[in-house]
């Protein structure tokens, strides 16, 4: 939107003036029209006045800097107290150095003398813009973090749905593909004892075998899909990620893990564990590496779990990626609790750091600086 002089239909300006002389009032509103502005202007000359006034709303405010009992400068600081943010444009008599720059430092949007008016109307038509350009960028920021704000809550909701999805999962492959597993291993294992031909022996055997394999990697889905070690606590959970890492890989893992018998809070070790199992498995596919070091502490009121390697390193080009979903999904899991995951990388390897806040207070500083 534009207030120019050469628009066809220029909008209308509530202007509110604080000046004691009329005859100053009436020469203020003749420049403003003849300069191109269509306005409405009301003249107040007291701090009742102003107080009163202040309760309907205006486009831009011009005051004189010299009032009975009180200054422009003055009605100024007030306005930035209560928060009010008006375009605020001081014209006067005479105005020292002193007073313009302590005006522009309060917010001020410009200052002219009563002796050359020529620039009122462009000085405040771009205090307007500028003044409306302000709201608007506000308003953008505000609507960009609640838009942020509902991805994070996006992000969380689908990780606890993942979560619950994979729990009922392991739970059915637990009761009904394992139970009959069991029951047919049971079948064959009567089978083997019963039967008499050496050849129907044989393939009972290779039968029992098949059957002890399914279970072996049914258990493992289940412990993927939901890893009932937890239970025993995040240490011992960490602890068997990494022999079956160490074992499938041959990866060597030094784990130093803390003490975790202080109950964690809800939501908080599956989250490390997580986000373990993920970096293990990056690191497996992508880093090269021969040896890998993971620390938990929990101490100043905060987990953290620190997983270094020697492989190849991250790059800030590999962070970019549009499709580095996994580094992303590792991000959001962990602001779930109020955490979040420092990833560094050079030649020499790459470092991931998740760092949970555990104390309420400590939280709160999260919540408050997110």
């Amino acid at each position: 939107m534009t207030l120019a002089a050469n628009d066809p239909s220029p909008r209308l300006l509530r202007v509110l003036h604080i000046e004691d002389s009329e005859l100053d009032h009436d020469l203020i509103q003749a420049e403003l029209r003849r300069g191109g502005l269509r306005v409405e202007m009301r003249r107040v000359d007291t701090l009742r006045g102003i107080d009163l006034a202040l309760g309907e709303r205006w486009d831009a405010i011009v005051s004189d800097y010299g009032l009975p009992g009180f200054t422009g400068l003055m009605v100024l600081e007030d306005l930035r107290r209560r928060g009010v943010e008006i375009p605020f444009v001081i014209v006067s008599g005479e105005i020292g150095e002193d007073a313009a720059v302590s005006a522009m430092r309060n917010g001020a949007a410009d200052y002219l003398l009563k002796n050359n008016l020529a620039r009122l109307a462009p000085a405040l038509q771009h205090a307007v813009e500028a003044a409306e350009s302000e709201r608007a960028r506000r308003l953008a920021d505000a609507e960009l973090l609640r838009s942020k704000q509902r991805l994070h809550e996006l992000a969380g909701h689908l990780q606890t749905q993942v979560e619950l999805e994979r729990a009922g999962v392991a739970r059915e492959i637990h009761d009904d593909v394992g139970g009959a597993l069991t029951a047919i291993k049971f079948d064959l294992a009567w089978i083997d004892r019963h039967a008499q031909e050496a050849d129907v022996r044989q393939r009972v055997q290779m039968a029992l075998e098949a059957v002890n394999s399914a279970i072996e990697a049914s258990q493992r889905i289940m412990q993927n899909l939901r890893p009932a070690i937890l239970e025993q606590g995040l240490s011992a959970a960490l602890q068997w990620l990494v022999g079956r890492f160490e074992r499938r890989t041959g990866i060597e893992v030094a784990a130093r893990l803390a003490d975790d018998r202080q109950e964690l809070p809800p939501g908080v070790p599956l989250v490390a564990y997580r986000t373990a199992q993920e970096a293990l498995t990056n690191v497996s596919k992508h880093a090269g590496a021969t040896r890998i070091e993971m620390d938990l502490s929990l101490d100043s009121g905060a987990l953290t779990l620190e997983i270094r390697d020697n492989g190849k390193g991250l790059s800030a080009e590999d962070l970019a990626k549009e499709r580095s979903f996994g580094v992303r999904g590792l991000h959001e899991r962990a602001a779930t609790v109020g955490g979040w995951i420092d990833l560094s990388g050079d030649q020499g390897g790459t470092c991931l750091t998740l760092t949970i806040p555990l104390s309420t207070e400590r939280f709160e500083a999260v919540e408050a600086g997110a």
